[in-house]
């Protein structure tokens, strides 16, 4: 099998078993996802397949829509702020410190 290093999209997944695609460039935003799949002494770099035990699929979706609006955006200035529920703000808090995004 070859690596994955080559493929323009990772799936990332949750603890309750939910997959997410997003690009690579989106999921890279996070250092820690950078850093896992551009090696392939890692899993994740072979696979492109990154799964985060800690996480709830409604927090890993609202990871991956951060990611994407990132990059859609990243260019850009006056950026509207994203829509993030109140009540995921601390597993979000979390999650970025983890994924240092």
């Amino acid at each position: 099998m070859a690596p994955s290093t080559d493929s323009e999209c990772v799936t990332i997944v949750s603890n309750d078993g939910f997959e997410f695609i997003i690009p690579r460039s989106a999921a890279c935003v996070s250092e820690t996802f950078r850093l896992m799949l551009s090696s392939t002494n890692f899993p994740e770099g072979r696979t492109g397949r990154c799964v985060l035990e800690d996480y709830s699929g409604v927090v890993v979706e609202k990871i991956c829509e951060y990611f994407c609006y990132n990059e859609k955006h990243k260019d850009q200035v006056n950026v509207p702020d994203m829509d993030i529920p109140p009540e995921l703000c601390l597993e979000l808090l979390m999650a970025a410190d983890f994924l240092n995004t």
